[in-house]
């Protein structure tokens, strides 16, 4: 099995305990991955949709033995909630089985560069507010329904998989333009604050990209787009789509591949 090793890995928006979780594909990508620090950046368990409806797939506990089997040796993890899982948020600066719990975090990379992780939902002005949170939940539960009909469509065309929310992003002006100042507020409190820059996640939208003097590292989600940021040990940091590696996804058990580019690199 072909190991990834790399110096701190981001994950966010895994989104357990939702239909639409890629567990296999992150489970694989876990089982393969060698790293000093882990961090899951908010929505790893998606406790709103568990208290809506119970639901659990096998696939769904065996990402989170692969989480605790890292901390067993010897991965340092650092858990930061989102809006998805924010009743964790109580237990910040508690230490839970090797996970430490925290709101943020202040990553130092490898060249000595500091980046400010948070989930990024205090950034979003769609959360202020729950009759706009529980529109913007409708609106990304009924995306992934007719994601999962459209790609039940591709696959009996033979076609790949392609994530139905990438194509409604790259195309409306209106969500490019929520993306853009979401990234843009994230970039100018990063800057405010004193930071190189900001980790976080979110809005589903994995982006490497260099605003105001600020990097923005968004590591995208695990319910339509398989996305994972990665540091190697020179304090570069790469954007993986782990969906696009064929034989990582036979390994995972399951067939499908994203049309965006394999690894987006930040110098």
């Amino acid at each position: 099995m072909h190991r990834l090793q790399r110096r701190s890995v981001f994950i966010s928006d895994v989104h357990l305990g939702l239909p639409d979780c890629k567990a296999a594909y992150l489970l694989d990508f876990l089982q393969r991955l060698d790293c000093a620090h882990l961090y899951l950046v908010g929505d790893i368990i998606d406790l709103q949709a568990l208290a809506r409806r119970p639901w659990w797939h096998p696939s769904h506990g065996a990402v989170l033995h692969a989480i605790l089997a890292l901390a067993a040796r010897g991965t340092r993890i650092t858990y930061i909630p989102g809006n998805h899982d924010a009743p964790l948020r109580a237990l910040a600066g508690q230490t839970i089985a090797g996970i430490a719990i925290a709101l943020d975090a202040v990553h130092v990379a490898a060249d000595g560069r500091r980046y400010r992780v948070s989930h990024g939902d205090e950034h979003d002005p769609e959360q202020i507010g729950r009759a706009w949170q529980r529109c913007g939940d409708f609106m990304q539960n009924f995306l992934c329904g007719v994601n999962r009909r459209f790609n039940r469509l591709r696959r009996w065309l033979k076609l790949p998989y392609l994530p139905l929310s990438l194509v409604l992003k790259s195309c409306a002006p209106q969500a490019l333009a929520y993306i853009r100042a979401f990234e843009t507020r994230v970039a100018r409190t990063t800057q405010a604050a004193g930071f190189d820059g900001a980790i976080c996640g979110h809005i589903h939208y994995g982006h490497v990209r260099r605003i105001e003097g600020v990097l923005y590292l968004n590591d995208g989600d695990w319910v339509e787009h398989c996305t994972a940021l990665t540091e190697d040990a020179h304090g570069r940091f790469e954007l993986l789509h782990w969906s696009e590696h064929p034989a990582t996804l036979g390994a995972a058990g399951c067939g499908a591949d994203a049309p965006s580019p394999a690894r987006l690199r930040a110098l």
